[in-house]
């Protein structure tokens, strides 16, 4: 049987540094936390296998990518039955503008945030919303300003 070792306090300042900093190399990464390179090494690589650490990747400027607007769009479905939750899920993950897309408990089945260059693009992205199975209503709501994005995991 393949029992997870709970996390020590190390582990958890590899996690902190490698979520602020996932390019750092295992030498820096080890003298940060006051251990050689190679239990260093071990752990990362444990952590990893274990679903701590899910992927690595970069924060990208979206404005500069001509996505600069976002967007959420709240979607209720006009039935909620298993086989169009499936087709939804299906389907929303092939539209790239959707960059995230959360089942919600409440007010209404979906919440989407996209991301987008201009008007006329939110436009033609919200045609493809509106063509995702068994949708009866959507509402948007613009992001005028970008106050704090996710960084992650609240770490103390």
């Amino acid at each position: 049987m393949n029992k997870i070792k709970p996390l020590d306090r190390i582990d958890m300042s590899i996690l902190k540094i490698l979520q602020a900093n996932g390019r750092i190399s295992n030498v820096d990464l080890a003298n940060k936390i006051n251990l050689s390179a190679s239990p260093c090494l071990d752990r990362v690589k444990r952590l990893e296998a274990e679903g701590y650490i899910q992927r690595y990747g970069a924060f990208l400027n979206a404005r500069k990518l001509d996505y600069g607007m976002t967007a959420y769009i709240q979607v209720t479905l006009d039935r909620t039955t298993a086989d169009i939750f499936k087709r939804f899920k299906m389907e929303v993950v092939n539209i790239k503008e959707i960059v995230e897309c959360h089942l919600i408990a409440g007010g209404y089945d979906y919440l989407l945030k996209i991301r987008f260059a201009d008007i006329e693009s939110y436009r033609l992205v919200l045609e493809k919303v509106a063509d995702l199975p068994a949708i009866s209503q959507t509402n948007t709501y613009m992001v005028t300003e970008h106050i704090k994005e996710d960084s992650g995991v609240p770490f103390d």
